[in-house]
Formats: C-alpha cells, sequence, structure tokens
C-alpha cells in the first residue's frame, strides 16, 4: 500500500538535525565525486581512455540523487557500482598492491558510509531496518579498510628473493686494511668493502661513535649549495669536502678535526663538492701490465706535499692541498690553484661551467670533467677533458671532442671549440692498461640536435677509454643515438670481472644510464660483451632535425624502471588525481623509451634524472652481484617556436632549469622548452610506485636477483606536507650504495632521514638509524689501522628538496664487546 504524502513527510520531519546534516554531508561527498568522474571520465573517454570512470561517475551520480530523495536504492546501486570497481581494478592490476588500493580505498569508505546509512534509510522507508546485517557488512568494510592501511607501512618488492642467502666470504687474517683512497673506494668503482667485521648477523647492533659538524650548511633547492658528499679514508685520516669546497681532514677513531681549509667557492647554482682526490709521491708507482700500453710518467718527489688532497670547484679551480697539514702545495700551479677556465673563452662564469664530481688521479694525471648547464645556450664553453701532472699542476693533455685533432695543443689566444660534449660525472681508472674511462655528455643544447656535428655523434652520450698518460683515444661507445633526452651518462663506469658464459672472467666496464639501461662492454675494445640491439624509434615533427630511427638496447641485461608505460599504470593517492594523470597521460605523445621531444607535448619516461645517476654501482666481486638504485621520474616535454621577446627569458643554468618555469628560449636555437615532472595535482608522480628502488643484479646469470622499494614518505609527502608515516612506497633516491664482505649493502640518500642496511642475499633491512636531516652522499667503510674497528661513515646535509638542512659527517661502528 502507497504512502502518503503527509506520511512521508512527518518521518521526514522526525529526522533529528544531526542525521539531516549526516544525509547532506554524504549527498554532497557523492553527488561531487560523480560529478567530477562523470565529467573527467568523458574527457579521458574522448582521448580513448578507459570508460570506467564515466560509467562509475553516472552511477555515482545517481546514487547521490536517489540518496537526497532518501532511496535505500541508492545503497544498492553503489553496490553495484563498487563491486564493478572491484573487477575493474583487479582486470587492470592484478594483485599488486598499490595500485589496488588507489583504486579501492576511497570507494570502499564510500560503501562503509552507505551501509552504515542503510538502517536509517530503510525506517525511513518504513521497511526493516536490515540493521544487523548491514552494520556487519560496514564493519566488514572497515576492517578490510583497516588491513589495507596496516598494508601501507609493508615493503612490497617489485622482484621478491628466492631466499637463498649467498656464502659470507671470511676475510685473510692477515690481510692489511686497505683505505678508500678513491671516490669508489677502488680507481675502478666497485664500492665495495671487503671487510666482515659487521655482518648481516650483527649489524643491529651498529652504533653511532662520533659526530662531527663541518659548519657548512645546504641548501636543498637544488640549485644552489648541496652535500652530495662521499669521503676519502686513508691510514688514520677521513678527508671531507664541503658543498663549498672548504676541506677538512678528521681522525679515523674520534672524528676530531686535524686540519681545515677554507676555500669558499661561490657559484650562482649548483654549489656541491662529490668528493676529493688522494695522491701519495712516496708510493712506488704502478706501471701498466697490459702489452703495449703506455708507461706511467714518473715525477718528481722533491717537494714540500709529499701526501696531496685535490678539489675542484664550481667556480673553476683545481686546488691541492698538503693531506698531513692543509697548507696549499705551492709547486701545484699558481701556489696550489690551477685556473680550469684557461682555454674556455666567454661566457664561463659558473653555472655555464663549473666542475662538481671529484678528479681522478690516473697514474701521475689528475684527470679533470666538467658540467656545462643544460639547456640554456647553443653557444657554451667547451665540454673539454684535460689531465694535468699531478706534481706541477702542468697540463699534460686535453681531450676536446668537436675538434677533429681531439689532442690539439692550444696556441696563445686561442681556445677549445665550443659547446662539444662533456663529462660532469666522476670517472675510473685502471692501471694495469692506464686507461682513464669517461661518462660522456651532450654537445648543447641537450634537447634539440639541430645544429649537431659529426663528431657529436661519435661522443655524445659515450663511454669513452682514453690513455691517461697521453689522452689519446683508445674507443669510443654510444649509448644514445643523437640524443634529444638529456639522458647523458651519469656515473662513474665500474670496472669489473664480469662472469663469461664459459665460466672465465672477462675484463668489463659496466655502466648504468638515465635510461633504466646497463652496458657492459670489454675493457680492451669497448666492444658490448651482452646483446645490444638496434631498436627501432619514431621521429618527432620538429624540422631539420637529425633524428635517429634506432636506439642501442642492451636486451640481455635487466632494464631498471624504463617500462613502456600504459593508461593502467598511471596512479594517484586517490581516485580523483589518478582520473587527471590518466587525461594527462593519454592528452600527450608517448611511444615507449625514446619518445622523441617535439612540437607537441611529449613523455619521456624515465626522464632525465633517471633511471640511474650519479650514486653510481656498488659491486661485490665475490658473489658478482652489482647493486644500484634508480628514481623514476617522468618528464613532459614541449618544443615552441621562439618569439622576439623570449629572448630576455633566460634559465639559470641550475639543476631546476626550465623545469615548472614555463617556455625558457633555447638560446641560438629557433625554439623554447616547456617542460616539468610528470607529477599529479598533489606533486606525487603520476606513475604506480615505487618512485625509487634498490636492485641487486646476478651477473652471472644476468638475471635481477631481488629488487625492493627505497624509501619512505615520513619526511615528505603530498604538496611537499610531511606524512610523518614510515610508508615504504619507495622514492626516488640521489647518491649511491656501499656493499660490503659482511653481506650488506649500505644506503642513505633517501627522501627520509636513515642510514640503512639491507641483506645483499635478499634485500631485507636489516638495521637502520634515524639521521639528524637528510643525506645525498655515498656511505664508505674502512677498518682503523691503530683500533682494528670496522666504520661506516655518512655525509647528512639534507635531503634533495627538504626543508631540513644540516652539515653532519656521523660515523658508525659495534660496540667494542662485538668486534
Amino acid at each position: 500500500m502507497n504512502k502518503s504524502p503527509q506520511t512521508m513527510m512527518s518521518r521526514s520531519q522526525r529526522m533529528s538535525i544531526p542525521l539531516k546534516f549526516w544525509y547532506a554531508i554524504l549527498f554532497l561527498l557523492l553527488f561531487f565525486t560523480g560529478l567530477f568522474f562523470t565529467v573527467g571520465g568523458v574527457k579521458l573517454a574522448s582521448l580513448g581512455g578507459s570508460l570506467y570512470f564515466v560509467i562509475a561517475g553516472i552511477a555515482i551520480l545517481l546514487t547521490s540523487l536517489l540518496l537526497i530523495r532518501r532511496k535505500s536504492a541508492a545503497v544498492w546501486l553503489f553496490l553495484l557500482t563498487f563491486i564493478g570497481t572491484v573487477i575493474w581494478a583487479f582486470y587492470e592490476s592484478g594483485l599488486a598492491f598499490w595500485p589496488l588500493f588507489s583504486r579501492l580505498m576511497f570507494p570502499a569508505g564510500l560503501l562503509m558510509l552507505l551501509l552504515f546509512t542503510l538502517p536509517s534509510l530503510r525506517r525511513l522507508e518504513g521497511k526493516s531496518t536490515l540493521r544487523t546485517p548491514a552494520l556487519l557488512s560496514g564493519t566488514l568494510v572497515l576492517l578490510g579498510m583497516l588491513a589495507s592501511l596496516a598494508g601501507m607501512f609493508k615493503p612490497y618488492p617489485t622482484v621478491t628473493s628466492n631466499g637463498k642467502l649467498l656464502d659470507l666470504v671470511s676475510v685473510p687474517t692477515n690481510q692489511t686494511p686497505s683505505n678508500w683512497e678513491h671516490y669508489g673506494n677502488d680507481s675502478g668503482g666497485s664500492r665495495f668493502a671487503p671487510f666482515a667485521q659487521i655482518t648481516r648477523e650483527n649489524v643491529g647492533e651498529l652504533k653511532e661513535v662520533w659526530r662531527y659538524r663541518t659548519g657548512d650548511f645546504t641548501t636543498g633547492s637544488g640549485n644552489n649549495a648541496e652535500d652530495q658528499l662521499t669521503p676519502l679514508q686513508v691510514d688514520n685520516r677521513v678527508f671531507l669536502c664541503t658543498p663549498h669546497n672548504n676541506m677538512i681532514a678528521l681522525e679515523a677513531d674520534t672524528g676530531k678535526e686535524l686540519w681545515k681549509v677554507e676555500v669558499n667557492s661561490k657559484a650562482a647554482a649548483w654549489e656541491r663538492c662529490r668528493g676529493v682526490a688522494y695522491f701519495d709521491s712516496t708510493k712506488p708507482l704502478e706501471q701498466p701490465t697490459l702489452p703495449d700500453s703506455t708507461p706511467v710518467t714518473t715525477v718528481s718527489t722533491n717537494s714540500k706535499c709529499l701526501r696531496r688532497i685535490y678539489t675542484n670547484t664550481p667556480d673553476a679551480r683545481l686546488i691541492a692541498v698538503n693531506a698531513d697539514t692543509g697548507e696549499y702545495c705551492e709547486d701545484f700551479g699558481n701556489n696550489g690553484t690551477v685556473n680550469l677556465l684557461e682555454g674556455l673563452g666567454k661566457g664561463t662564469e659558473a653555472p655555464r661551467f663549473e666542475v662538481t664530481s671529484a678528479p681522478t688521479i690516473a697514474g701521475t694525471t689528475i684527470v679533470v670533467g666538467s658540467r656545462i648547464a643544460d639547456n640554456v645556450d647553443a653557444d657554451m664553453p667547451s665540454g673539454v677533458i684535460r689531465g694535468y701532472d699531478v706534481i706541477t699542476g702542468e697540463l699534460r693533455w686535453a681531450f676536446d671532442a668537436r675538434n677533429p685533432d681531439n689532442n690539439y695543443k692550444l696556441k696563445p689566444g686561442e681556445t677549445y671549440i665550443r659547446s662539444g660534449a662533456n663529462a660532469w660525472a666522476a670517472l675510473s681508472y685502471d692501471p694495469k692498461m692506464n686507461t682513464v674511462f669517461l661518462p660522456m655528455g651532450s654537445s648543447s643544447v641537450d634537447l634539440w640536435g639541430g645544429n649537431r656535428r659529426p663528431l657529436d655523434h661519435i661522443y655524445n652520450t659515450s663511454v669513452l677509454a682514453l690513455d691517461a698518460t697521453t689522452g689519446h683515444q683508445k674507443w669510443v661507445y654510444q649509448t644514445v643515438h643523437n640524443d634529444l633526452w638529456d639522458f647523458d651518462l651519469p656515473m662513474q663506469p665500474s670496472l669489473v670481472d664480469f662472469p663469461m658464459p664459459d665460466g672465465h672472467l672477462q675484463p668489463a666496464v659496466v655502466i648504468g644510464t638515465k635510461s633504466g639501461q646497463f652496458f657492459v662492454l670489454d675493457r680492451v675494445t669497448g666492444k658490448p660483451l651482452t646483446k645490444v640491439i638496434e631498436q627501432p624509434v619514431k621521429a618527432a615533427n620538429v624540422p631539420d632535425e637529425q633524428y635517429s630511427l634506432t636506439q642501442p638496447r642492451s636486451v640481455e641485461m635487466p632494464q631498471i624502471g624504463n617500462q613502456t608505460l600504459t593508461e593502467a599504470n598511471m596512479w594517484g593517492a586517490t581516485p580523483f588525481d589518478q582520473l587527471m594523470c590518466r587525461i594527462s597521460f593519454k592528452s600527450m605523445r608517448y611511444e615507449g623509451l625514446f619518445t622523441a621531444p617535439g612540437l607537441d607535448v611529449s613523455l619521456s619516461f624515465p626522464g632525465s634524472l633517471g633511471g640511474m645517476n650519479w650514486g653510481s654501482i656498488a659491486f661485490d666481486p665475490n658473489h658478482h652481484y652489482l647493486f644500484v638504485n634508480d628514481m623514476r621520474l617522468g618528464l613532459w616535454i614541449e618544443l615552441m617556436k621562439q618569439t622576439p621577446d623570449d629572448i630576455a627569458a633566460q634559465a639559470n643554468g641550475g639543476e631546476a632549469v626550465n623545469v615548472g618555469m614555463g617556455a625558457v628560449p633555447l638560446k641560438g636555437t629557433p625554439y623554447k622548452v616547456n617542460k616539468n615532472r610528470f607529477m599529479s595535482a598533489l606533486g606525487v608522480p603520476c606513475q604506480e610506485p615505487p618512485y625509487g628502488t634498490m636492485t641487486a643484479i646476478d651477473m652471472k646469470t644476468r638475471q635481477i636477483a631481488w629488487q625492493v622499494p627505497l624509501g619512505t614518505v615520513q619526511d615528505t609527502g603530498p604538496m611537499g606536507i610531511k606524512m610523518g608515516l614510515p610508508i615504504p612506497i619507495g622514492m626516488p633516491t640521489i647518491g649511491g650504495p656501499l656493499a660490503t664482505q659482511g653481506g650488506l649493502v649500505f644506503f642513505a640518500a633517501t627522501q627520509d632521514y636513515y642510514l640503512r642496511a639491507f641483506d645483499s642475499s635478499t634485500g631485507k633491512e636489516l638495521w637502520k638509524d634515524r639521521l639528524p636531516v637528510g643525506s645525498q652522499g655515498t656511505p664508505i667503510s674502512y677498518i682503523s689501522p691503530k683500533t682494528g674497528k670496522q666504520y661506516i661513515v655518512i655525509s647528512a646535509g639534507g635531503a634533495r628538496q627538504s626543508p631540513d638542512h644540516g652539515d653532519y659527517v656521523i660515523a658508525y661502528a659495534l660496540p667494542e664487546t662485538k668486534q
């Protein structure tokens, strides 16, 4: 029998004010959700995207209208919508936690609220309330949501270990502790400490034992002062440099300051010192053993500076000081300083030309590369690589990538050829063949190649091997043809003994790239030791661009974080920002890795930050495991024709160059560029997590042994708001790993403030310690020659984009009873 309007009104009038308010809030929540989904869903569907949002949006709008009419059918309609959402979510995501969380958590919350509202709706309709089943169902949904919230605090490996523990190789008792004498520990950049005092069994006992403050603070902006230090340790001393290149010697056991040199380098952007170099003239020279290698040049030992520390600065100085006293070495250059601007000509003010990575000692030659600011001007200083005498600072050779005579010696008044390829990251050296290995960048500008010359198509984005004594080229291997993505090689080439299929170990150069690839090259010839194909790629629509229609793809080695994205890979902290990311994704041109920039909006993934970056690789020579961290940040790019009014708007050449600044002219080209990170409105990467991982690769099988998310959102979060929650979603990282013979991998350069130790066999986190601020540095390990203690040392000046800054260097060791 139908109820009369008077009866319905009387029931409505009997509703309490709180219940009316509740209905209004729930209606608004459903209405605006449905409206957002519908409008956004129509836009997405018009771009060829998923129909889910428009269908769900209409259903949620109808749910809101039924609710405002006090109809219990609202609950049943939304329940059907939720069931459809679950089916869609599993279809797109499988069993992956974070994609399911993004798709289901918010709808589950709406379902729970509607189920708890169902009894009152049915009472208003004059029906049985179904109170018990409704409340029970709502409670079950709530418990499921709570379980999902708890699941947020669990790491989800993207590649799970088989659980087998690698054998701990014992260290001979008569082994003399080695020094961390080079940027990567050894000159080949292994980042491996052959010590087993600290092991996976006892690392939980590790404690801070000393802390030092440098007095030189960072800014964290990405454009100014950044602490990205890897210290050195020689005998009883630890050597540091600060963001402004102040050099410091500490006592290895106590952290007590022994000397300090105030260099105070200055630059408009990119003030940083990633490390220093060390040379001991009292030690016998190691001559090469490979046939036909050029001998290492002997140098004078008649000097007051028998042992030296070198730094090269963003304001273009190469400085040598006495490692024992900190005094400038007067016989080096001009009273201890070499001017790195000589021969570069005009327009060299920092950050157009800077040196930020540690210099490299190659026999008795100190080799220096440079950073040339990206995407600023087609007329930039040369990226010339130079080798200097370690004692006198006299220029021995120069390698100019744009000069047909690469080793041409300048006459007075001449300059190196401008805008040629540079090497900004750390270099490696093999004393057995007296060869230095360089990771090369690109000629200027990075995102447009219309002005590139034949030699640029040889040296840009290549691994280059040079004779350390003469600077003569031995070989070159290109990893990207006509690089339009700023995929310059960003890390120190790692010199490893690579296990071949027949069981023998082949001397190799291994390098990771911003494109998420690894290239394994024969150290003597530069030829690939693993399969590399020429992958067909598409050109874009920039007139007169020198597009390459193929790109090298290292298919026999694992790919890290460079999968071809689909719409289903889009993510958001809520369905709302996920929908907006889907619309953005479908609005851009994207053809996978090596999507060329054009006169439209295109997506590059991974973007110019990587992939992998300057933190480089750690390599365990006992088990032939390679460890590397990465970041997964896409970049959208649009080239546009310049107008006469564009010339005034110039980028400053800092790390944030052009990003989020609107269209910035590429001076000397026909174009300006607009680009930004592929982020949601909440400042979260648009693709699904993780956004950074630690990966172990078994070089015997050439497969990933394990891969785990790296870092939490504890000290970061949407819109820069610290979440304060240790959710291990995996965040972008900078800096590098340290591997040890104790079965551990140490890492600190996450966006949360921790130094961590992982089991090198499985990737399981075994230990962490809270740092006072974040770190961008790489840990080192050494054994004190005085006490026999093994130390882990890390610098902490502030994580990237963090508001918290510091000037800390911290050492850890086991308690006395555990050593």
